[in-house]
């Protein structure tokens, strides 16, 4: 490739130690996409750990809801440095309030046990049908969704490739991973039975979470299945795992999203 891929134009930061300057971009919505924030503090954080550590798992909080076009701060901590895995905290700030915490690890590959449980597609890829959903933050990618998905959104189950290639970087395929595994929990996590538009109530992601497992190639196709465990005080848990064509599981998430109707 000869030309810097749009994931890693958002992970060329100014640093001053380990403090980062995150670019932003101007949309035409208000509210900053937190798919977008983790991706670049989890690409914070793996800035600071050799390059032969890849992440492991992050755990983001949504504190407060950011902005397009202001500029992020991300303040790293190395909280531990080991031999296999290293250990950092991230708190993102804009105009000096915190905006996400987060809490990545980072492990060096080695061999051990390797296996998952099967699970069948929500959807096979021949089913699915393409989709454009009415969000900015998805516009670098290709869906193929449920026919029966006929909301404003993209619902899980989905296939979801990026548009164009992106670095073999095993720190940049990760966030590139983590921005599109926010795209699809927080409709996921409704309350049965509530219309999915965008004017009935009101709807955040509160916290995030994910693992990886497995080597992930964004411009293939990985189907994303996301399962709600349930609601309560105006919360919807849910998690998910993303599968590629032969059915290997890549990465597993959690989510927690605020539903007041």
């Amino acid at each position: 490739m000869t030309d810097t891929s749009w994931i890693a134009g958002l992970l060329d930061f100014e640093r001053d130690g380990d403090v980062f300057i995150a670019p932003q971009w101007s949309a035409p919505g208000d509210r900053l996409f937190g798919g977008l924030i983790a991706a670049q503090s989890l690409g914070a954080a793996g800035a600071t750990v050799h390059p032969d550590k890849h992440p492991q798992s992050l755990h983001a909080y949504f504190v407060r809801g950011g902005k397009y076009g202001i500029d992020v701060e991300m303040q790293v901590e190395r909280t531990r440095d080991g031999r296999s895995f290293d250990t950092r905290r991230v708190t993102a700030r804009q105009h000096g309030k915190v905006i996400l915490e987060m809490i990545a690890s980072f492990q060096i590959p080695e061999d051990g046990a390797d296996w998952h449980p099967a699970r069948a597609a929500g959807v096979s890829l021949d089913d699915a049908i393409p989709k454009t959903p009415e969000l900015d933050s998805a516009d670098r990618f290709e869906l193929r969704c449920d026919p029966a998905d006929d909301s404003p959104f993209a619902v899980p189950p989905f296939w979801i490739r990026t548009r164009d290639d992106i670095e073999n970087d095993p720190l940049i395929r990760a966030c590139t991973l983590t921005y599109m595994s926010d795209l699809g929990p927080v409709p996921a996590a409704r309350p049965p039975g509530t219309p999915i538009a965008e004017d009935v109530g009101f709807a955040a992601s509160l916290d995030h979470s994910v693992w990886f497992h497995r080597p992930f190639i964004p411009d293939r196709w990985h189907r994303y299945e996301v399962d709600s465990l349930g609601n309560s005080h105006s919360r919807g848990l849910v998690v998910g795992g993303f599968y590629d064509l032969d059915g290997s599981l890549i990465a597993n998430t959690t989510q927690q999203a605020l539903w007041r109707l």
